[in-house]
């Protein structure tokens, strides 16, 4: 994952995969028939750790569905510090590079990056109900999430290693102000946050 997230996908030599991983390339092309099988391998596991650790956080645990939206939100924000490689998303970087060149890694590309959303789709459901939120839907605002999330790691990537976070951060922060808007939630409440 480390060398996929800081180098790219396609920067990514088997050997330097090899290397990295202390093993040898009879060993790689054992378990995996090519660099692409490797590719949805790798997103297919991003999904399962990124959804494990999503699914046990700590928002999930408040009582309002717009505090675990907001918390949601929070939570990708206090991800964000380092080297942009060391907070941004596998599937997002594998699919920038692979997207018309694999399919097969594209795809669970887009089963990690529509299944974190798909996971928020029940919380803003609840939300919209609450706040009586109308015209649109949570399946598109929990897709719009992952759009600014992903979007803001791309264009972090474009900044020198010590801005990049902030980049970021403020992308998020606009994004938490979105759903603040949206659900309108009350400025006093909003500027504890």
């Amino acid at each position: 994952m480390q060398l996929v997230r800081g180098n790219g996908f396609a920067a990514t030599s088997v050997d330097q995969l090899c290397a990295h991983a202390g093993v040898t390339k009879g060993a790689f092309f054992h378990h995996f028939a090519s660099k692409e099988a490797l590719g949805v391998a790798a997103a297919d596991y991003w999904s399962e750790c990124t959804g494990a650790f999503f699914a046990e956080a700590p928002f999930h645990h408040h009582a309002d569905p717009v505090d675990r939206v907001l918390g949601y939100i929070d939570l990708r924000l206090a991800l964000i510090g380092g080297p942009v490689e060391s907070f941004s998303c596998v599937a997002g970087t594998m699919v920038q590079e692979a997207f018309r060149s694999s399919a097969a890694i594209r795809i669970a590309c887009e089963a990690s990056i529509i299944g974190n959303a798909r996971a928020l789709e029940a919380d803003i459901a609840e939300a919209m109900v609450q706040r009586g939120v109308t015209g649109t839907t949570a399946e598109s605002l929990s897709r719009h999430v992952q759009v600014v999330i992903q979007g803001a790691f791309v264009v972090a990537k474009t900044q020198e290693e010590s801005a990049a976070p902030d980049m970021a951060r403020d992308a998020l922060r606009h994004l938490r102000r979105y759903f603040e808007f949206l659900f309108r939630v009350p400025q006093e409440r909003s500027a504890d946050q």
